[in-house]
């Protein structure tokens, strides 16, 4: 059993992967999506993205973080690919599911799952450009419009050579909408020999074990519901009698994922927005983040914010 941090382009990124990874119970981290479109590009492109490269592409909790591409180009895709092992990439995961409308106009993402021969011909050509011992993964979607090509594409992934394949169970035009069909993910996993990931609406510890249930997979992957609840991935490694972490305990966490933020941009507007971001994730989860939220919405200057956050109870 393995808990996976989802990439989420916005919203995960090198500090986010930091503060959840230390906080517990994540076992692998896959970063935002590198774009290729039709360079090979330079290195400081990926460690722009993920700068744990500089650190054994770990976190400093010591979580592996594989890196992630997105295009449509199979011959551009493999380049970047063996370029990024060189900087030390320790898993490859390619992006079939990206709902973002820019991301699909420009052939990205969710929109190649109309595609299921450029999806064999991207996993191919990538599995061959990194050493074996790299794994090659897929994230995918249960389909553009509709599920009607999903075990089609699953298939192409697989006979491609992908190593494991991550399932969010809803197409790219139910976006974030709930349900996830997690039975669809079932249907997948059963279709193909490789391992397959769930993903898609876990929320608590109980989605955990439903979505483990109906998909029958072992490995799940947790987006949005470990932002909300950043002790979500610990709590499931505890077992039932874990209890949700106190505010008291979430914001030292808070603070410090402010402080780094201001580290990397003090004087921009970055670290402000981050904050209310991720408060606005929190509020799921904890009351008191409506609370504080509203202390800093309208505040753009960090030095009164981190004023506000050290006085906060």
């Amino acid at each position: 059993m393995k808990l996976v941090l989802a990439p989420m382009e916005g919203l995960v990124d090198d500090i986010m992967r930091d503060v959840l990874t230390r906080i517990g119970g994540i076992d692998w981290c896959v970063t935002e999506f590198v774009r290729v479109t039709s360079t090979l590009l330079p290195a400081k492109m990926f460690y722009r993205l993920a700068p744990e490269l500089h650190r054994a592409a770990r976190t400093r909790a010591g979580t592996t973080v594989r890196v992630q591409l997105l295009g449509s180009d199979p011959a551009c895709l493999a380049d970047n690919a063996a370029r990024a092992a060189e900087l030390g990439a320790p898993g490859i995961d390619l992006n079939f599911g990206c709902p973002a409308p820019t991301v699909n106009r420009h052939r990205g993402g969710a929109v190649l799952l109309t595609e299921p021969e450029l999806l064999f011909e991207i996993v191919s050509a990538v599995r061959a450009s990194v050493p074996a011992a790299i794994p090659v993964t897929a994230k995918m979607r249960l389909g553009y419009e509709d599920k009607s090509l999903a075990i089609e594409c699953a298939q192409a992934i697989e006979r491609a050579g992908a190593d494991e394949l991550t399932v969010h169970g809803r197409t790219k035009v139910e976006g974030y909408r709930p349900p996830a069909h997690w039975d669809w993910i079932a249907r997948i996993r059963e279709s193909v020999g490789l391992p397959v990931i769930a993903n898609g609406e876990v929320w608590t510890v109980e989605d955990y074990r439903n979505i483990r249930r109906e998909s029958g997979c072992e490995t799940v992957m947790i987006g949005r519901g470990l932002i909300a609840a950043p002790d979500l991935a610990r709590r499931i490694k505890a077992g039932e009698e874990a209890e949700p972490m106190p505010w008291a305990e979430m914001l030292p966490w808070l603070r410090d994922f402010f402080e780094q933020c201001r580290e990397r941009a003090e004087g921009s507007a970055y670290p402000a927005s981050r904050l209310k971001q991720w408060l606005g994730q929190l509020k799921h989860s904890y009351p008191e983040a409506v609370d504080l939220f509203e202390q800093v919405r309208r505040e753009r200057q960090s030095t009164v914010i981190a004023q506000i956050l050290a006085s906060h109870k």
